[in-house]
């Protein structure tokens, strides 16, 4: 049973919706000191700090990106460097696949869209993933994305190992 003590959420990979990094990060940060059985998450801006104090985190970033990106896996050797480095058992890679107002079958909405994938940085092993979208109708006023994000968040982050227990 993969019983993570210590979780970081890795920058937002690149996508169009850069501009939602940094509300992301903070997001699942914050869903998963609420609701994730995990005794330690590391904060957004520690996480900031670790790779800009350290060319050999970020080089380890930028490898298991690229990696992933290629092959579609995680790579071992710089997902245990990034583990290491974080000081983490687990760390949480994050796409943003959209973040947008848009019309939809005539309605306007706010769409917020995530992919997520639990990664055990001692082996890793991919343990988790879920790509999952929540979008919010409305008329005059605009949904906030963040607060739709942070629905979705808690719901994503609630049926990711390991389950509270009941």
């Amino acid at each position: 049973m993969f019983r993570p003590q210590a979780i970081a959420v890795l920058p937002p990979m690149a996508s169009q919706y850069d501009s939602a990094r940094e509300d992301i990060q903070e997001v699942l940060s914050v869903a998963l000191n609420r609701t994730a059985n995990i005794e330690h998450v590391v904060s957004p801006e520690n996480v900031t700090d670790i790779f800009q104090a350290s060319k050999e985190a970020f080089d380890a970033l930028v490898f298991y990106f690229s990696r992933l990106e290629m092959t579609g896996q995680s790579d071992k050797d710089s997902a245990v460097k990034l583990g290491k480095a974080l000081n983490v058992d687990s760390f949480l890679v994050v796409r943003v696949n959209s973040w947008e107002y848009m019309r939809k079958e005539g309605d306007n909405v706010g769409r917020v869209g995530l992919s997520l994938r639990l990664v055990d940085a001692t082996t890793g092993t991919t343990v988790w993933k879920a790509r999952h979208e929540r979008s919010k109708s409305y008329m005059f006023y605009r949904p906030n994305l963040k607060d739709i994000a942070k629905e979705l968040a808690a719901e994503m982050i609630s049926a990711m190992p390991p389950q509270a227990k009941h």
